[in-house]
């Protein structure tokens, strides 16, 4: 029987994956997302009535109630970077988690993070933690994926310090020490796919999920310049500095970073438990083999200028 998978934030970024690897394995998928509009552009995705729309909420147990009604599957990739850290990753998470226990959904996959920890000094940390908790507390075969920082064409990782870097003269750095281990949203798609299939297999694991680099934030400011044929001044910016910006107007709307993006900085962002792609065999995807083909519209005559030299990670 072809699977039913209830796909918590399927509008998204990683969702946008997701949804599609679900319909290539064959299952029917029901993207859950606030506004079912929010969907649409996956409508094209899949075969004649393969993909279902509905309207959710995480944090309210009837409308997840309804979303889950008649799944095989659930996957929950909500998550916020700034905002009720609690109501989403912690509440939320637990709510979704409850609902699939309750209504006797046969596997459960949710997406947290590297650094996921109730004992974080932040406060994304400590929810995605609580979460993992909570969830595993109330569907205690579920798989626990932890990506690093996610790349893709739409990220708001690796966009967001491209835009930068073409649009001033000198960069700062912050935390330029920091390591990443940035992973692929094909690659994270993948794994969640294969979760979702093989619950008997993955079920009440947690794997962490990082591409095939460790790179430095400076590495990755660098790489970006070089990959986009720009060649800025970079300015290591003192932590004390950034500190104080971050506490004094990280809590403004479109602040460059917030008090918990700072506290998040403090450690690094790499795989340090069992490897998940390695353990579901897929291999990772490097950040080379991909990325130009969406950063070439950050370079001066976007496809029409000459391929940037130096390329190499």
């Amino acid at each position: 029987m072809t699977k039913l998978v209830t796909v918590f934030g399927g509008s998204g970024f990683l969702g946008r994956y997701v949804v599609p690897a679900l319909l290539k394995q064959g299952s029917r998928v029901r993207v859950a997302a606030r506004t079912a509009s929010g969907s649409w552009h996956l409508q094209t995705q899949g075969g004649l009535g393969q993909t279902q729309f509905v309207a959710a909420d995480i944090r309210r147990g009837a409308s997840v109630a309804h979303a889950l009604d008649g799944a095989d599957a659930v996957v929950n990739l909500v998550g916020i970077l700034d905002g009720d850290f609690e109501a989403v990753q912690l509440d939320g998470a637990r709510i979704v988690a409850e609902a699939a226990a309750r209504q006797g959904v046969g596997a459960l996959v949710h997406v947290s993070a590297i650094g996921a920890d109730p004992a974080s000094a932040s406060r994304y940390g400590q929810s995605k933690g609580a979460g993992e908790v909570a969830v595993l507390s109330a569907f205690p075969g579920a798989t626990v994926l932890r990506p690093s920082i996610v790349f893709g064409r739409e990220d708001q990782f690796i966009n967001r310090f491209a835009a930068l870097i073409c649009a001033l003269p000198i960069v700062p750095i912050i935390r330029g020490e920091t390591r990443f281990q940035p992973v692929y949203v094909g690659d994270v798609a993948a794994a969640v796919a294969q979760a979702v299939a093989d619950p008997l297999r993955h079920g009440g694991k947690t794997y962490e999920l990082g591409g095939p680099q460790r790179m430095t934030m400076a590495r990755i400011n660098h790489w970006i310049a070089e990959n986009t044929g720009r060649a800025p001044r970079f300015a290591a910016m003192p932590d004390w500095m950034a500190a104080a910006m971050a506490k004094g107007l990280g809590w403004m709307p479109g602040a460059p970073m917030t008090q918990d993006q700072w506290l998040m900085l403090q450690s690094d962002n790499v795989v340090t438990g069992v490897d998940g792609l390695a353990a579901m065999g897929i291999e990772p995807t490097p950040l080379d083999a991909v990325a130009d083909d969406w950063l070439v519209r950050y370079r001066r005559n976007g496809r029409f200028a000459a391929e940037p030299a130096g390329k190499g990670l």
